[in-house]
């Protein structure tokens, strides 16, 4: 017993030195807006330009630096972030919305595009990449589970005649939703499209069709 109450003391005496090492040490770390100097200044550091692929990407617009972090951008912000995307879609200027879904599944199979090997950076170079993220043809037996499944996405949605107007929410939520994904939800990982020139509209226009063609596979 007597040990334990000299082992208990030497811990009740020092403990006020402990408690000024760890104060001091928490003092002495960076904060948040000094690491993410750090990290920006090491990124800079570590890339450079290489043929197509430049420097820029690693610029952040508001919603990739709200959404960089490990916690939810306050709602305002996520409202902020999806009004500002909402604004930048630009809907097809004819009001035809869907291609061909022949064309469209052809994109939805190529991940190819916009890296520093290829030549050209304009969108009728690049896949839209849609199979490494969604199940999308029943077919397909090679798919991602990072999005939701996408087979029966029209047929569940009732669009048996996308030119319909009763149809008209669903396609011009679908078509936003490819233009710039941040419109409808602030820290989404979906591409976005149309905003960043990673496809074309008549390339969207295919990507449309393969969705909500009542002939296409999806659909079937």
């Amino acid at each position: 017993m007597k040990n334990v109450r000299i082992s208990k003391a030497l811990r009740l005496a020092a403990y006020p030195a402990l408690l000024a090492l760890a104060v001091g040490g928490c003092a002495s770390l960076p904060s948040s807006a000094e690491l993410d100097a750090q990290a920006r200044a090491m990124l800079q550091a570590s890339f450079r330009d290489e043929g197509i692929a430049t420097m820029k990407r690693l610029d952040q617009d508001l919603g990739q630096q709200a959404c960089s972090s490990d916690q939810a951008p306050p709602e305002a912000v996520a409202k902020s972030i999806e009004s500002e995307a909402m604004a930048s879609i630009r809907w097809p200027a004819d009001g035809r919305y869907l291609g061909d879904w022949k064309e469209g599944e052809k994109l939805a199979q190529n991940g190819r595009g916009m890296t520093w090997t290829d030549k050209s950076a304009e969108p009728a170079a690049n896949g839209a990449n849609c199979y490494n993220c969604h199940q999308i043809s029943k077919q397909e037996v090679s798919f991602g589970t990072i999005g939701p499944s996408l087979y029966n996405y029209g047929k569940l949605r009732g669009v048996s005649n996308p030119a319909d107007p009763a149809a008209a929410p669903i396609v011009q939520y679908t078509w936003g939703k490819l233009w710039n994904s941040k419109a409808y939800s602030a820290c989404s990982n979906m591409p976005r499209f149309g905003h960043k020139g990673l496809l074309n509209e008549d390339q969207i226009r295919h990507v449309m069709a393969l969705l909500l063609d009542p002939r296409s596979p999806v659909n079937e």
